[in-house]
């Protein structure tokens, strides 16, 4: 695709955001929002995709509000959903810590940690929201962690100065998706919630311009089912997939959404991926994925490199004077507590170098020892343990005596469908929630706000705001054997039946890995427009290629992993063009996305806030069709745009 092969559209703008003081807009359009009578809601019908924090709080708190909720997942339980890997935490600003959090400061952060490139009225809804979560979760008996008195402990997370992160050992994410699970379960058994396990959703159905259904497959039988409701939930997870080789669990992939941009719905700032500072090194070409150590170790690790160039001594023999701290050194004020996306360069610049450590110089060192001698092993290993336990497993090394080894790593998408205020998207009836939307974090996602997000959209934005959709009907049946139900079914059909006919030479997996590896290279934590270019040269060759050579043994009438890769390969061969030209057509750096023909002459991100103030929503036009851009030009009221500063 050539760089200009794509079309301007009309500007797009979130109308549904009220005017006013930004710390009044929620209740405002809460108070605005039509209701549906309690007896009315057991009439209508929600599909709810995905059973992660978003789709499995959103699906019992649905349920629980008298609506019928038909709820899918492609694993084999909603408590295998990807939210369960999450670990550090969940932010909230409490302020339990008397050190000077408040809504707004979370507010700030938020805003200022995405590279001012999201919009204020979410970001401040998602602070105001965060404090109820954290009441949520505790009646629901999550066992966050506790200081000696009994309050709820918190820590600090990067990118902020305050300790707002409230955790469960290294097992937030674990905990906190059992308790939405057991909200849930709750409406199965009362039969509220009709739940569909192993079932993957392959397209949206469309009536009149409306989200009525979908399309999904048994993954057992190979049986493919129409679910037809008055509205469509999206919480199926980001795309970070798209890389291959990322901290995703490999079920992870973009079907959902991306089926529902090709029948209408924009995708919004493709090309916002995050890079996570402290993954486990690839250790060969043997890996399918790779694994997260939290961002919580770096409150309590120190992250070093040695000062010389090819230095390959063991880090004991290193002495303090010839190691360079260099979050330390770069960034005073914030240290190893620096922003996601800031770490992951420094980290990358420090390697280019000749400074890493490790295979091939791919690695810099989390540190412990001063940890350790200043609080004792037994208090680090009460906080960290189950981390450093993990970490031995995977690398046969003890992380109590040598330090961690960590590289970044494709971890969360902050791009995803275009939604407005109340998470709808440009398909009437169809909403995205969690990180299959865009909506607050910019170019950069603070970390222990992605669980924040999830259960804020889930438990308190989604139920209040799609009220106001179903309030404001008719929402006629839509019959079984309706034009676009059967186009859809058809649609479905001749794909799965095309992937099966190619009968080439070549795994689905082999294409994705390649795809990732040319992503990673070119759309990764760095991009240039030669590299882009280049990206955009060898994608739709890739794709045509595979559609010639993949090989899908079997049939569709069985269970079939390959023809699910093979489906899901495709998705991400399309997904990934778009991802090229988005961080093409944006010549800036901000956050997670670092041009590097744009940076200060210290080497950060430099924006272009005069030209590139804005969400880039991508409209499908059809195959081989040049896509149209809409822009939303993003206003600043309360957070004033500044070249970031974490010195």
């Amino acid at each position: 695709m050539d760089f200009s092969d794509y079309r301007m559209g009309e500007p797009i703008a979130d109308t549904k955001a009220p005017e006013g003081p930004v710390a009044e807009r929620w209740d405002r359009r809460r108070f605005e929002a039509k209701l549906v009578n309690p007896a009315n809601r057991r009439k209508h019908t929600v599909i709810v995709v995905g059973t992660g924090l978003a789709g499995g709080s959103a699906g019992a708190t649905l349920a629980e509000q008298g609506y019928h909720v038909v709820q899918f997942c492609f694993q084999d339980s909603p408590r295998r959903a990807h939210s369960i890997a999450a670990q550090g935490g969940i932010n909230a600003a409490k302020n339990y810590r008397n050190d000077g959090d408040s809504v707004h400061r979370l507010f700030y952060d938020t805003v200022k940690g995405g590279d001012f490139r999201a919009r204020e009225s979410n970001v401040h809804r998602l602070a105001e929201v965060s404090v109820q979560i954290i009441d949520q979760c505790v009646a629901q008996g999550v066992p966050f962690a506790r200081e000696y008195g009994g309050l709820l402990d918190t820590r600090s997370f990067g990118g902020v100065q305050v300790s707002r992160t409230f955790y469960a050992r290294g097992q937030t994410g674990q905990q906190l998706l059992l308790g939405a699970y057991q909200a849930l379960s709750r409406q199965i058994d009362a039969g509220n919630v009709e739940l569909h396990a192993r079932t993957e959703m392959l397209d949206l159905i469309v009536v009149d311009g409306r989200a009525r259904g979908i399309v999904a497959r048994d993954l057992v039988s190979g049986e493919i089912s129409v679910h037809l409701g008055d509205a469509v939930v999206l919480a199926s997870g980001g795309y970070g997939n798209v890389f291959y080789l990322s901290t995703n669990a490999k079920g992870s992939n973009a079907t959902a959404i991306w089926r529902a941009h090709r029948k209408g719905a924009y995708f919004a700032n493709p090309c916002f991926t995050q890079i996570h500072p402290t993954c486990i090194p690839r250790s060969g070409e043997h890996q399918s994925k790779l694994t997260l150590m939290s961002e919580s170790l770096r409150n309590d690790g120190r992250i070093w490199v040695p000062k010389a160039a090819g230095d390959t001594r063991a880090p004991a023999d290193i002495p303090e004077d010839e190691r360079d701290y260099y979050l330390e050194r770069i960034y005073p004020a914030f240290g190893n507590l620096v922003p996601r996306d800031i770490a992951s360069r420094a980290a990358k610049n420090v390697c280019d170098e000749g400074r890493g450590v490790g295979p091939g110089g791919q690695g810099v060192y989390l540190d412990f020892a001063d940890a350790i001698a200043r609080m004792g092993r037994a208090a680090v290993e009460e906080k960290y343990g189950n981390l450093f336990e993990m970490y031995e497993r995977i690398t046969a090394e003890d992380p109590y005596s040598r330090p961690m080894r960590i590289y970044p790593a494709v971890h969360y998408t902050m791009g995803g469908l275009w939604v407005d205020y109340d998470l709808q998207t440009t398909v009437p009836g169809l909403f995205a929630i969690g990180e299959a939307n865009f909506s607050d974090h910019g170019a950069n996602r603070l970390g222990a706000s992605a669980l924040m997000q999830g259960l804020a959209d889930g438990y308190f934005v989604l139920p209040a705001t799609i009220n106001d959709y179903l309030a404001r009907g008719p929402h006629d049946p839509v019959p079984a054997d309706h034009p676009a139900v059967r186009d859809a079914v058809s649609g479905v059909e001749e794909r799965l039946g095309r992937l099966l006919a190619v009968g080439g030479d070549r795994t689905p997996d082999s294409f994705h890995r390649e795809l990732g590896e040319l992503l990673w290279d070119e759309c990764g934590m760095a991009r240039t427009e030669s590299g882009l270019r280049k990206a955009l040269e060898r994608i739709p060759a890739l794709r045509d290629e595979f559609w010639r050579r993949v090989k899908v043994p079997g049939t569709g009438e069985e269970f079939n992993q390959s023809l699910e890769k093979a489906n899901r390969v495709a998705d991400f061969l399309e997904l990934a063009e778009l991802m090229c030209l988005d961080a093409l057509h944006r010549a800036e750096s901000c956050g997670g996305h670092f041009r590097e023909e744009s940076q200060t002459p210290d080497g950060e991100a430099l924006r272009d806030d005069e030209r590139f103030s804005y969400a880039a929503a991508w409209e499908f036009t059809g195959s081989g069709a040049p896509p149209v851009l809409h822009r939303e030009e993003l206003v600043f009221e309360y957070v004033h745009p500044t070249q970031r500063s974490y010195a």
